[in-house]
């Protein structure tokens, strides 16, 4: 097996990516690890060819000690590292941008990111498409080598490549029991030339002969975030007893090839041709596994090993929701079960103006808005009606040629605007779908059916010349708060 793969012009990595992500949970109550001490512990794995590092802002001081790796190391120029920037919900300007560019930059003593990772909390929000055009000027400025994003739906994923965002990977969520990532995100990743980082490849150490034939543990007893996070996976899944049934298959797997569970799992991840790299958490400074993570590369399933596999997944309930809506909609798989340890609140969108007692209007601030003298959307009582909307935002149409990309990005202005009323887009009775060519009426049509269902609201979708140029649909929507 191919031990590198090229996700883009500028950017090679290996299979194996090492995730630095425990080093916030090593450095737990202010404990901070010793960076010249902890960076030499990376060396091992440059040595043996995982010259590849997956980081955060938020991972205690991951980026100040892969700095220290990489600029101390006689192969330096060999070293990759990728880094995330996770910002707090609410507008973001082009000076945020950058100061966030600038302080991973600073903290890893560099000149350019090899790859800024960005994570948005509310897609409803469209500051989360700012924040990306303003990274795409900076990759132009010579400031960062790749953008990618980070717990990404198939959705807006496509948003922001059809808007011309150079997205080169997403990094999600995927597993044995977590197969989110093979809808419609292979899609997105097939039509648009994305890579697909996988992380919780081992859920949290649970997809691995440790576990075998052992008891649930209590909730007091998880030792480390992973495992509280991953534990809820497996509930999510159908529970401890179908988690045993699936870790004994592959205990059978894994004798044939004479390997363990945990290679195994992460071999199988593999198997997605869209999945560029599995990421393995490491502890930095404790036993590094590099001859099994070697060994993981060489593993070559068979297709009576597939099928054995996916009987047992199978039996399994999938995961809830789109990939990375574990940190977006309940139930929260966090190792909190909640956001409490991420953020605090999430503001709304606009700003409600009260009109009357019993009627509220919001803006979105486009430019039709004032020319033509309408409001974004009007509350009356508890009855929420939202005008014609299209992809506009600010000066850009987003989307660019692809209906549904255009679609979604409709929806989730129609989302905020009824979350800054008050409702949700759960309380949508009815919606009417304008296309501006027959053609796209089938992909818009499937975009509407992706984001409204179960809430089946009344609709119709007929064809009319749309005014403005570039634009291929326009939605209006009718809620009820209950």
């Amino acid at each position: 097996m191919n031990n590198k793969i090229k996700i883009s012009e500028t950017l090679s990595i290996p299979r194996l990516v090492m995730g630095l992500w425990q080093i916030a949970d090593m450095e737990r109550n202010d404990q901070l690890l010793e960076s010249t001490k902890a960076a030499s512990s990376m060396d091992p794995y440059v040595n043996a060819g995982f010259n590849t590092f997956d980081m955060a802002d938020h991972y205690g001081s991951s980026e100040i000690i892969a700095g220290i790796c990489k600029n101390n190391h006689p192969e330096k120029e060999s070293i990759r590292l990728l880094t995330k920037w996770v910002p707090k919900p609410g507008a973001l300007d082009k000076k945020t941008v950058r100061e966030a560019v600038e302080r991973a930059l600073e903290r890893m003593q560099q000149k350019s990111l090899d790859m800024m990772q960005f994570h948005a909390w509310l897609y409803a929000d469209p500051s989360w498409l700012d924040a990306l055009f303003y990274l795409k000027e900076l990759k132009e400025e010579g400031l960062i080598k790749n953008i990618g994003v980070t717990n990404f739906d198939a959705h807006h994923l496509r948003i922001a490549c059809a808007s011309g965002i150079p997205i080169v990977c997403n990094q999600i969520s995927h597993s044995l029991i977590d197969r989110r990532a093979l809808g419609n995100m292979n899609e997105v990743c097939e039509q648009y030339g994305v890579k697909l980082l996988a992380y919780g490849t081992l859920l949290g150490g649970f997809l691995s002969d440790r576990w075998l034939n052992k008891r649930e543990p209590k909730e007091q007893a998880l030792q480390t975030w992973s495992q509280m996070k991953y534990m809820r996976f497996i509930q999510a899944a159908g529970g401890w007893q179908k988690f045993q049934k699936l870790l004994e298959t592959l205990n059978l797997i894994a004798q044939k090839h004479q390997t363990s569970i945990a290679n195994l799992a992460s071999r199988y991840v593999l198997e997605n041709k869209n999945v560029a790299a599995v990421i393995i958490g490491t502890r930095l400074g404790e036993r590094s596994h590099i001859k099994d993570h070697q060994a993981l590369l060489n593993i070559s399933l068979d297709q009576k090993d597939i099928e054995l596999i996916e009987k047992e997944i199978a039996i399994l309930d999938p995961i809830p929701g789109n990939c990375g809506d574990e940190y977006r909609t309940p139930p929260f798989l966090t190792a909190s079960g909640d956001l409490s340890h991420h953020l605090e609140s999430i503001p709304e969108v606009f700003k409600e103006v009260r009109v009357s007692k019993s009627r509220s209007h919001v803006y979105s601030g486009t430019v039709w808005e004032s020319f033509a003298g309408y409001s974004r959307a009007v509350k009356k009582g508890k009855r929420i009606a939202v005008s014609g909307t299209t992809a506009t935002h600010g000066d850009k149409i987003i989307g660019g040629e692809d209906a549904a990309a255009q679609t979604h990005f409709i929806i989730d202005k129609v989302e905020a605007a009824i979350r800054s009323l008050g409702g949700s887009l759960s309380d949508v009775i009815r919606t009417r779908i304008f296309v501006h060519d027959i053609a796209d009426w089938e992909a818009v049509a499937k975009a509407h059916g992706a984001r409204f269902n179960t809430i089946d609201p009344a609709n119709t979708l007929v064809q009319g010349k749309l005014v403005g140029e570039g634009y291929k649909v326009e939605i209006e929507a009718e809620a009820e708060i209950d």
